[in-house]
């Protein structure tokens, strides 16, 4: 047995969670179900009930090919990949299918008569899931697939280095910030609080990197 199996394994259950979910609540959804919402978590399209399927599977097709980039990254990046990369990118690559399961679980359940504001599940889930990713970011390597792949980052290794140290905590400390704000807040400042938080930690590790490249990639 290949050392990635278990892991596929794993990540066909995980993604199947989501479909066997829609299947046990089928028979009690009515004709017409929410298949979308606005800002305000208030449900603005309508489906057959027979579309709870669809977001599952939109998610199980996303995750499944997260997984096998990440999972064979070294086949894809051989000239970026380094060997102790490996084991890093099989984690993140789960991961990300736990996070792609909980989305499909959060999809389906909101077509359900008891769901709660579908902006206080899935933003604090976004958050939470950033919050982890600023985790891993100092531990990766230069590549071209994952993290923040600017021509500077890319060209200089202290660069990417110093600019995913600065990353990672913006992502971390911003993530918990968006999965707290997000759940207590009302749902439009809840998207607003989101937004920002979002820009705030793509921008600032962006200039940080763009001006060490002015510095000569120093500190």
């Amino acid at each position: 047995m290949k050392k990635s199996t278990p892991n596929l394994l794993i990540a066909l259950v995980l993604l199947a969670l989501p479909f066997a979910y829609a299947a046990y609540i089928y028979p009690t959804l009515p004709e017409t179900i929410a298949t979308h919402f606005n800002m305000k978590g208030e449900p603005d399209g309508f489906g057959e009930r027979s579309s709870i399927f669809l977001g599952p599977g939109i998610m199980s097709a996303v995750g499944l090919f997260t997984f096998f980039l990440l999972s064979n990254l070294k086949n894809f990046d051989p000239k970026r990949f380094k060997s102790e990369d490996e084991g890093i990118f099989k984690k993140l690559a789960l991961f990300l299918v736990v996070f792609m399961s909980a989305m499909g679980l959060i999809i389906t359940h909101t077509a359900t008569p008891h769901s709660i504001n579908i902006t206080k599940l899935l933003l604090p889930l976004l958050g939470i899931t950033f919050a982890i990713s600023g985790w891993y970011m100092p531990k990766i390597h230069q590549n071209y697939f994952a993290g923040f792949k600017l021509p500077w980052t890319l060209e200089n290794i202290d660069n990417w280095n110093e600019t995913h140290k600065v990353a990672g905590k913006i992502w971390i400390y911003g993530g918990i910030i968006q999965a707290i704000g997000t759940f207590v807040l009302p749902s439009v400042a809840a998207f607003i609080l989101f937004l920002a938080t979002t820009l705030i930690m793509v921008i600032i590790p962006s200039i940080f990197s763009y001006r060490m490249f002015k510095r000569g990639n120093q500190l």
